[in-house]
């Protein structure tokens, strides 16, 4: 039976940042938000992230050297990109969409697009950072990205060129000047780059649970269960719910990350979501061996201080949700870890695999389902859901006030895959 006394404003399906950070907005807009999730907030992607906010990430995994490379990435276990072939098979169309956008014009799109959300990061997250008190879990200390060879370095001037044409602030680094820098990274770079201005979260997590903890403090409303289907009435959407309960409201934000897929009748069954997973491995004890994010570029993974200790998070393998971990990611970071920072840091005290919502454009959806303008996408930020999930959120509370957004955002509706069928 129907929930008579829970019908709020606004229902969020999905309680990582993107869900957390939607439902604050709307709250904060005076609307009535339930989040429903199964899993404990927080703990899904958003808890196994880099933890960086990475304003400057407007250039995205497609690339034109990534179709030269295919055959090197469907066959080599330890690459930092890596494409499992039975995965590629079985997802063809979502491969060819993948590679169309591969081209320099697509790229150059995408990267705009990009940028255009990335610039807005802080109007959407330092309001929410205020309110909930987490100001202590940010360090501003800038990021490192540095390439252990001059070839690298040079096939890395186009992405340099484009964050620069996007108002990226960056100073050229030397390896002398990295290892000044950051004297704990026993490794020799040969150059790199500080993307100024930078800031990372101490322990994601806590961000989240302080998040969450706001908006249950403002009257927000949490149940414990996954939104399964969706169906619209005349003045709203019924959400049943995998404990049994249904739930009437006004609007619905599909905010479950790379499982958004799964909810019935949303509209995000229809769309080409796909799954990059992403590993870390954590070394406690070791944060102190760098004072903020660094990146080895040819590794593909950011070395962040955190609170739990030193976290190497990030290379990117496509495969399905459902596929166990694969082993051979984790100890590619342990050995590039002991590359990087010397054998005594010893074995990862835990590992981690997580599960980043991608479309074949790297572009999030953002905006009214095709099935219904009372349900609300706000999924498939790939590897800036930390960093945009707090805009999104607020781009969210607009619409579900019926409000337009103050700049254009044509670019992450929904639309843009062409037909879709209802």
């Amino acid at each position: 039976m129907t929930d008579e006394s829970n019908k709020p404003d606004v229902l969020v399906a999905g309680a990582g940042i993107v869900g957390i950070a939607s439902a604050l907005w709307a709250q904060r807009r005076g609307l009535t938000v339930t989040i429903a999730d199964e899993n404990a907030p927080g703990s899904g992607t958003s808890y196994g992230n880099a933890g960086a906010i990475a304003t400057y990430g407007c250039v995205p995994v497609n690339s034109p050297s990534l179709i030269r490379e295919m055959p090197k990435l469907l066959t080599t276990k330890s690459a930092p990109l890596r494409i499992d072939w039975l995965y590629a098979a079985r997802n063809l169309p979502w491969m060819f969409a993948f590679l169309r956008n591969c081209t320099p014009a697509r790229v150059d799109h995408i990267t705009r697009a990009l940028a255009e959300l990335l610039s807005r990061t802080d109007a959407g997250l330092d309001p929410l950072i205020e309110a909930a008190g987490a100001q202590d879990l940010f360090v501003a200390n800038d990021f490192i990205y540095a390439w252990e060879s001059e070839k690298t370095r040079n096939n890395s001037e186009t992405s340099l060129a484009a964050r620069r044409r996007h108002g990226v602030s960056m100073t050229m680094l030397t390896g002398a000047e990295i290892a000044e820098l950051e004297p704990g990274v026993t490794m020799s770079f040969h150059s790199g780059v500080r993307f100024e201005g930078g800031r990372h979260v101490r322990d994601p997590q806590a961000l989240t649970t302080r998040l969450f903890d706001r908006f249950i403090a403002d009257g927000g409303t949490y149940v414990s269960a996954n939104v399964r289907s969706l169906t619209p009435t005349d003045d709203g959407i019924k959400a049943d719910l995998s404990n049994g309960e249904k739930i009437d409201a006004g609007k619905v934000v599909i905010a479950a990350g790379a499982h958004s897929r799964s909810i019935k009748g949303s509209g995000a069954e229809d769309l080409p979501l796909g799954v990059e997973r992403g590993y870390h491995v954590m070394f406690a004890d070791h944060a102190h061996r760098v004072t903020r994010p660094v990146a080895w570029a040819e590794g593909a993974f950011y070395a962040t201080p955190m609170d739990g200790g030193l976290r190497l998070a990030g290379t990117v393998e496509l495969d399905s949700l459902d596929a166990p971990p694969n082993p051979a990611r984790t100890e590619a970071l342990t050995t590039r870890a002991h590359t990087m920072f010397g054998e005594e840091i010893g074995q990862p005290t835990s590992t981690w695999l997580g599960f980043r919502p991608t479309m074949p454009d790297s572009l999030p959806v953002i905006g009214p389902s095709h099935r219904s303008d009372r349900i609300l996408f706000a999924f498939g930020h790939q590897h800036l859901g930390l960093t945009l999930g707090s805009i999104t959120g607020r781009i969210i509370a607009d619409l579900a006030e019926g409000r337009v957004p103050n700049f254009d955002i044509s670019a992450y509706a929904a639309g843009r895959f062409g037909k879709i069928r209802r």
